[in-house]
């Protein structure tokens, strides 16, 4: 069995149960958004996934192989990850934080080829003018597109992104989500990503999966999952559903009715 599967997957910080018997496939070629309110879990599942966290119950496998606490580095060797907080050191430059990504591979001296990668990757993302600032200097936004570099300088087999555009503006949120889509079709990754915007989502994703209380509530194409009536009970907010000119399906939230 090829793909990401969580089977049966309970998991618990102190008293609180963020994940309650949840179930999930991912297949490679495939981009899924897990949604979902403040709170939802989705963050601690995108962490266990990692082995960050260790589950009460269930099994995480990757292309069959499960998760083991004593094969951890193992595990981790072929998963691209970019939690939403990442400490970077000053007196890194952009360059240097990317071929961080290379780190198992690299050896006292670094070669051209893996100078020019990481150049290449810094292009997709269209900061390799930045290449030689210090990291520190960057606004968030490009750190968090250096980061993403990094993140695919591994050529990971999975990709596991939480909220990988949440400093971006309009322009590199395109940039980047549609070059997510673009390698995880060429390459065949399995990708699963933390989005809070739905209507990003909708865009970019294949499928998407609403988390809410530790459980799934909705799984399935976009234009399934974004039910005005589920997303309201929720978010606890009223929403309506557009179409864009392309027919995704676009949520606007709605103000709350004046008082007389």
């Amino acid at each position: 069995m090829t793909g990401l599967a969580l089977e049966n997957l309970t998991l618990r910080r102190g008293a609180l149960c963020t994940a309650q018997g949840i179930g999930l496939r991912v297949a490679p070629g495939e981009v899924v958004a897990i949604l979902g309110p403040n709170g939802a879990g989705k963050s601690t599942l995108i962490g266990a996934i990692f082995g960050e966290i260790r589950p009460e119950t269930g099994t995480i496998r990757l292309d069959g192989v499960a998760l083991a606490p004593r094969g951890l580095r193992a595990w981790r060797k072929p998963i691209g990850y970019m939690p939403q907080d990442t400490g970077l050191e000053a007196g890194l430059s952009v360059l240097d934080v990317v071929l961080l990504g290379k780190l198992d591979a690299l050896h006292m001296h670094l070669s051209e080829d893996d100078i020019s990668e990481a150049l290449t990757a810094l292009s997709a993302v269209g900061i390799a003018d930045l290449a030689q600032r210090d990291i520190a200097s960057l606004s968030g936004g490009q750190r968090q597109l250096a980061l993403f570099a990094q993140v695919m300088l591994r050529q990971p087999r999975l990709l596991l992104l939480d909220e990988p555009v949440s400093a971006l503006d309009m322009h590199h949120q395109m940039v980047l989500l549609s070059h997510v889509r673009a390698e995880t079709r060429a390459r065949g990754l399995v990708t699963l990503m933390v989005l809070h915007d739905l209507s990003l989502a909708a865009q970019f994703c294949d499928r998407l999966v609403l988390l809410a209380g530790g459980q799934v509530h909705a799984d399935g194409p976009p234009a399934e999952v974004l039910d005005p009536a589920l997303i309201g009970r929720l978010y606890g907010v009223a929403v309506e559903r557009l179409c864009d000119s392309r027919g995704t399906p676009v949520i606007r939230p709605l103000p709350p009715e004046p008082q007389p």
